[in-house]
């Protein structure tokens, strides 16, 4: 393969899919990763109802860290690393290789010395330089060069996959002008506001009031299922070892921590789906946690940038607390439905009242006087864009994309957004430059191609995914 790829010519630069179709879903999960004793299982789970072996899901983990590399560097790692779960990604290459194996998709010694050749740095004055593959592949890499040429097919069979699931995602010219209308189309608005804190100051239940709410709404106070660990934190690998040494030799984990030069501390109760106290976000551990029994460690961890040694003290079954407990919570939680209820109900009325006037003269409809007959605010924005912020609303996606259904002097129904209810009526549109929008056409459809391919296939993804479990 080396052979071939040394006598090979400086090939085209191609388009390098795992940018795509791995690092944009890094953000989604926490880091961490498993340290696996010699008592690990011997497979690391199934796909397709097939066993993936603890060999097969670590060389796709490696595959994973070898695309971070490229896409981030290493010395970025650390700091990246903290948004990243490898192993998570790791399942997802292996359920996209068996749907590419399963359609028959390969790719050609050819392709993979291509693919190899057209990363920049490999490259010294514009062509391929052996010696500097050889010497990355060592460092920053840590790979072999077999190893990382067939990590680079598996790369192509799943560039192949995305093309070939995306490929008759297209936009047609209506569906394309409505998209170049969001980015560059701009509208200002009246509208009438109607926010629930008005109305909260003024609302004081009763006891009788908040037990008969407690009573109807208790599921919305069940504490989740909780835990509570006992753990050590390490900043070497080898402590590590020595720690989880000792503990299969039993003994205590206060004697291993002190010997060690660290403490044994404990998280006190925390819920599934909140951060670990003292240690923070890591699925990892939380999915970890949840198979434990009651006195049992884990498996050593990893987590950032220490090593963990955890312990179950304690495990709480999620329950619905008393009210005397959390009164002060459920008054909170009432005042918020009531408030909201009230400034629904307000500009409902006033809606009504709009429709009203509508009726009767639709030219004359005054906004800021049909506003200040119930009390609510009225106002106007400047000019906008499709996700841009609104000055004192927020963002504008819902006001925007409301606003095109709008005729002139016609105005919405209740829109319901973060913070207030609001009725809105289109005040001035400047439209989109259709000489601009012609010469921009083919690069703009390129590129939101390029966005809507890109969400049709995480959705692939997905569905993939539930398949197989």
């Amino acid at each position: 393969m080396l052979k071939k790829l040394r006598k090979k010519k400086t090939a085209k630069k191609v388009w390098i899919i795992l940018a795509i179709l791995i690092v944009p879903a890094f953000v989604l999960w926490g880091s961490g990763s498993l340290i696996r004793s010699k008592e690990a299982p011997a497979s690391a789970g199934k796909i397709f109802g097939r066993t993936i072996s603890l060999l097969e899901f670590q060389d796709a983990l490696a595959a994973v860290k070898t695309t971070v590399i490229m896409q981030f560097g290493e010395e970025n790692l650390p700091e990246v690393g903290k948004y990243l779960n490898l192993e998570q990604q790791a399942w997802e290459r292996l359920i996209l290789l068996h749907e590419a194996k399963k359609r028959k998709i390969s790719a050609s010694d050819k392709e993979v010395v291509e693919l190899i050749e057209s990363y920049p740095f490999f490259q010294r004055a514009g062509k391929f330089d052996s010696q500097l593959y050889y010497r990355l592949l060592q460092y920053p890499f840590h790979t072999q060069p077999r190893i990382f040429e067939e990590q680079t097919r598996e790369n192509l069979m799943i560039s192949k996959l995305y093309r070939q699931v995306t490929e008759d995602i297209k936009l047609s010219e209506e569906e394309l002008k409505n998209e170049y209308r969001k980015f560059n189309e701009e509208i200002s608005l009246n509208y009438i506001a109607s926010n629930p804190a008005d109305f909260a100051k003024g609302i004081q239940p009763s006891e009788e009031e908040l037990k008969d709410y407690f009573s109807k709404n208790s599921l919305n106070f069940k504490q989740p299922l909780s835990y509570n660990l006992e753990y050590i934190a390490f900043d070497s690998e080898d402590k590590l070892k020595e720690a989880t040494l000792r503990l299969n030799k039993k003994e205590g984990l206060e004697r291993i921590a002190k010997d060690l030069g660290a403490a044994v501390k404990e998280t006190g109760l925390f819920g599934q789906t909140d951060a670990v106290p003292g240690i923070g976000w890591s699925p990892e551990i939380l999915a970890l946690v949840s198979k434990l029994r009651i006195g049992q460690y884990s498996p050593p961890l990893k987590a950032d940038k220490f090593y963990y040694v955890l312990r179950l003290k304690e495990k709480k079954e999620a329950y619905i607390p008393e009210f005397e407990k959390i009164k002060d919570k459920v008054t909170q939680s009432y005042i918020k439905d009531k408030s909201e209820e009230l400034a629904k109900a307000k500009i409902e009325d006033c809606l009504k009242k709009l429709k009203e006037l509508q009726a009767r003269n639709p030219k004359s409809v005054d906004f800021i006087k049909a506003a200040a007959e119930f009390g609510l605010k009225s106002d106007s924005t400047g000019m906008f864009k499709y996700g841009s912020y609104i000055e004192g609303i927020g963002a504008s996606d819902i006001f925007w994309m409301k606003a095109q259904e709008l005729k002139p002097d016609e105005f919405s129904s209740c829109l319901s957004a973060p913070g207030a209810f609001y009725i809105i009526k289109l005040k001035s549109r400047t439209p989109i430059d259709e000489k601009k929008f012609e010469s921009e056409k083919a690069e703009f459809n390129k590129k939101i191609s390029g966005e809507k391919q890109q969400e049709f296939f995480a959705k692939f993804t997905e569905e993939l995914k539930r398949k197989a479990q």
